[in-house]
């Protein structure tokens, strides 16, 4: 146990921390990771560092992104760290990555151990800057990421899968036990590897439309597709599309959602034509 990390600070409930410090799953998450350097590496949520020392050893630069003020102060002062490292003291919820992608360059490598509370919303502001994302590595509850990587036809699949699946490949990597923690937090986690498609495989015209449509379905999983969509498509829209009415949220594919998103974006179009 690397207790090292720790320097007196306490896990701040209000910030969902639980500090990780099993040196063989930190070795298995950086190997996932495989930082190169030159390459324009951000960490959300380093924490006490768990991650950053390894990660920064193989590198000459690192930008990380911390909320917590003691937290970004203590990296400034960090041994070797500090003079690699550009830290944003600021919730990664409000962080434009398509400008920090133009300032650094190229495209992010984006990885962190992102706490629960965070964690789908912060996807959702990710997958809205994806055109400036290389890939993401993400420690998560192993809920999520069974949420994140599920089909269609099983409870975990849901609007988190929908909207993954468009913009990434999503790849399970490893999973990591409450023990590797201080303190052990009382579920399971994993880490999860994004891949931003380079060539979306069913691109959708009005994205808020799929997000409308994706959120409509799920809220009302229980009721078939014609009810909880009702006041979208009719039945024989739905049929013409090949989408069974009958069938519920979770039984829906994502380029079947797409198509939904594209019938209405048209549909709209001609209306106002």
């Amino acid at each position: 146990m690397n207790n090292r990390v720790h320097q007196g600070h306490l896990a701040r409930k209000r910030f969902g921390q639980n500090f990780l410090n099993d040196q063989f799953v930190i070795d298995s998450i950086v190997a996932a990771i495989n930082p190169q350097k030159n390459q324009a590496m951000v960490e959300i949520g380093p924490g006490l560092g768990a991650l950053t020392e390894p990660v920064g050893e193989r590198l000459d630069k690192l930008t990380v992104i911390e909320l917590d003020r003691d937290l970004a102060a203590r990296l400034q002062t960090h041994p070797f760290l500090a003079p690699k490292l550009t830290i944003y003291q600021q919730d990664a919820m409000t962080m434009n990555f398509a400008e920090l992608s133009a300032t650094i360059g190229q495209p992010l490598r984006v990885f962190g151990n992102l706490p629960y509370n965070i964690s789908t919303p912060l996807m959702f502001h990710l997958f809205s800057y994806t055109d400036a994302i290389a890939d993401m590595h993400f420690m998560l509850q192993k809920e999520v990421v069974n949420r994140l990587v599920a089909g269609p036809n099983s409870k975990a699949y849901g609007r988190l899968s929908v909207m993954a699946q468009y913009y990434c490949q999503v790849i399970p990597v490893l999973e990591v036990p409450p023990t590797a923690f201080t303190p052990p937090p009382k579920v399971d986690s994993a880490v999860v590897r994004l891949v931003p498609h380079t060539t979306l495989p069913h691109p959708v015209k009005d994205l808020r439309l799929l997000s409308r449509i994706t959120t409509e379905a799920f809220n009302q999983r229980r009721k078939t597709v014609r009810n909880s969509l009702g006041n979208m498509f009719s039945v024989e829209e739905l049929d013409a599309m090949g989408v069974d009415p009958t069938k519920r949220a979770e039984n829906i594919s994502v380029a079947q959602y797409c198509q939904m998103a594209n019938h209405l974006a048209d549909r709209q179009a001609s209306k106002e034509s």
